[in-house]
């Protein structure tokens, strides 16, 4: 089997022609960095977990360092994986100070009985596990803060940027086992009550992963994408005998039709095919697979280079 991995940097809105560069080169490391741990003979869950640590490491995207701020100016970040071969999950939400909430979701995957942990609970678990903390502050970035001022400046306007900002990112990988996975992680929605939780911690809404059927990733308006169970939606379509395309092109459509909502979802099935699609303006992706690196971020836009 050969191994294959897709990333995205989350449904956006326009991105800045300052950020398109920054953005691109972030999501190209990631997918090359899950490829690099399928070529070496890893599963696609660490794969999966290994390019969105990239992603929350990189301040240019909306998880781990670089994460909107809620109303009152924190990081609180959710985030999701699970492995297709056993439908084994792992999520944590309302996470704050850890740069990288998606290796504490699989830490609740692999080390409890359990698939979800939210706040504190999800802190006290995080110290059992030697899982290190971060100053709340290091997280927060200029842009964020901008972010955070213009948004309240519009909604006392009564003029909220209506899902201005949709960022997520996410993965989804098949092992030269023919084993799948997908990782979801997320800041959430600038200006957020807090405690609220999105799409992305939630299995079947933020991704899902079933080695008969496929794996996937979303990205998008949060309640939109609950509302539908997005990820498991789209799977369904796959089942009934459609193509990756056609199934993210039906369930985008019905939840745009249905609630106005815009997003974004990457696929993977277990013959090795992958899709990218999203309603939203543009969203940045990369997908490796045989030696070929494929990336964009608006319609019509693929680059395709040789991997080194």
């Amino acid at each position: 089997m050969n191994p294959v991995v897709v990333v995205h940097g989350g449904g956006a809105s326009n991105i800045p022609k300052d950020r398109k560069e920054r953005v691109r080169q972030g999501v190209i490391r990631a997918a090359t960095a899950g490829y690099n741990i399928l070529k070496e003979g890893g599963s696609a869950v660490d794969a999966v977990e290994g390019s969105v640590t990239v992603l929350e490491d990189d301040p240019e995207f909306n998880a781990g360092c670089g994460s909107v701020l809620n109303m009152d100016g924190d990081v609180e970040m959710d985030a999701s994986i699970m492995n297709g071969k056993d439908l084994s999950s792992g999520a944590v939400s309302a996470v704050r100070c850890i740069a990288n909430p998606i290796k504490l979701a699989r830490l609740v995957m692999e080390k409890t009985p359990h698939c979800f942990l939210t706040g504190q609970g999800a802190a006290k678990f995080a110290a059992a596990m030697g899982v290190p903390t971060v100053p709340g502050e290091q997280l927060v970035t200029e842009r964020s803060i901008k972010h955070l001022e213009k948004e309240k400046n519009a909604k006392r306007l009564q003029n909220p940027g209506q899902q201005q900002n949709l960022g997520t990112v996410g993965a989804v990988a098949l092992d030269s086992k023919g084993n799948m996975a997908y990782a979801t992680s997320t800041g959430g929605i600038v200006n957020k009550m807090v405690g609220r939780v999105g799409d992305t911690p939630c299995i079947g809404s933020g991704g899902y992963a079933d080695n008969d059927i496929g794996a996937i990733s979303t990205t998008g308006h949060g309640e939109s994408i609950l509302k539908v169970n997005l990820a498991r939606l789209t799977l369904f379509h796959v089942e009934q005998g459609k193509t990756l395309q056609e199934a993210a092109g039906l369930s985008l459509d019905y939840m745009k039709a249905k609630l106005k909502g815009l997003g974004g979802v990457i696929l993977v099935n277990k013959a090795g095919d992958w899709a990218v699609k999203w309603t939203s303006t543009s969203m940045p992706w990369a997908a490796a697979k045989d030696g070929k690196l494929h990336a964009g971020i608006d319609l019509d836009d693929t680059h395709v280079t040789d991997l080194p």
